[in-house]
């Protein structure tokens, strides 16, 4: 069964997104109540402006046993159909950056262990906004350790070129501007279940996005058994669907419950701005045989 039911406007959620910097930048989803990279821990994972608010705060933690600087920067992100990051200059037909309509302050923090500080996000310039949906990525690295001057490692052998390469990782959460009505909606389509010999059950599936805004929730998948009985055997949070991308296909490791035969029945896929509200965007389902 196939549904697509119209999105409305809500309060914050989060669908972060994640950034490891080693001279290339590889991006994937990364869901938790807050996020955590190293010893940085970072709430909300995500920024959304809509309505009257005009800004909002980011808590900053460090974690870890050592004094540390974070920098905080922009960066613009094209979310592919497997769900994949990759950062970009200019934007996608479609997609709208948010860095020109927003403040950070400040950009650099500096924190000793278990020490915490908020960070504000103001918007500016919104007069210029156009109906329609804008985002930015704000990304937040700490500071690579410096030496200091005239340091130098030791070598063994003079005529030995060394080469040291220093990964730098940081975070990602989506800063997004929501000018005037939001009509997006979503569903899911192309839902298929494989069990091959010596692996985990899975499903696979696609999100199909319509309207000028991003889509995000969670997904549940319940196995109903002939008899009616319903059994949760898989999970996910946080996934987004970011504008312009129009589709997301996605695959969800399934646990093997007590109960469960997954040579019949049914299995119930639900999308879910909230599932314990029941605030259902779309659902699938797959007959099981």
């Amino acid at each position: 069964m196939k549904n697509s039911t119209q999105i409305k406007d809500r309060e914050k959620r989060s669908f972060p997104g994640f950034i490891c910097l080693a001279f290339l930048v590889v991006g994937s989803l990364y869901s938790a109540t807050s996020m955590a990279q190293g010893d940085l821990l970072i709430y909300p994972k995500r920024i959304l402006f809509e309505g009257s608010k005009r800004s909002q705060e980011i808590n900053l933690a460090n974690s870890g046993k050592d004094t540390a600087r974070f920098i905080l920067s922009v960066v613009q992100i094209r979310m592919k159909e497997d769900g994949a990051f990759e950062q970009i200059a200019e934007p996608d037909p479609g997609q709208n950056f948010a860095d020109k309509y927003f403040r950070i302050f400040p950009r650099s923090v500096v924190l000793a262990p278990n020490e915490a500080q908020t960070v504000k996000i103001q918007l500016s310039n919104t007069g210029e906004l156009q109906p329609g949906e804008y985002r930015s990525h704000l990304y937040i690295r700490a500071e690579a350790e410096k030496r200091p001057l005239g340091e130098r490692e030791s070598l063994n052998d003079s005529n030995t070129i060394s080469v040291k390469l220093v990964a730098v990782f940081g975070i990602s959460i989506p800063v997004i501007i929501r000018s005037g009505e939001n009509n997006a909606a979503v569903s899911l389509s192309d839902a298929s279940f494989r069990q091959a010999k010596d692996t985990l059950p899975t499903v696979k599936f696609t999100f199909n996005r319509t309207g000028n805004m991003s889509v995000y929730g969670d997904v549940a998948v319940d196995y109903i058994s002939p008899e009616g009985k319903t059994i949760r055997v898989g999970s996910a949070k946080g996934l987004a669907v970011y504008t312009p991308t129009l589709k997301r296909n996605f695959n969800l490791e399934l646990i093997q419950a007590p109960g469960v035969d997954f040579h019949k029945g049914t299995l119930h896929l639900t999308y879910s701005y909230d599932a314990a509200k029941n605030e259902k965007l779309a659902e699938e389902r797959i007959v099981l045989r």
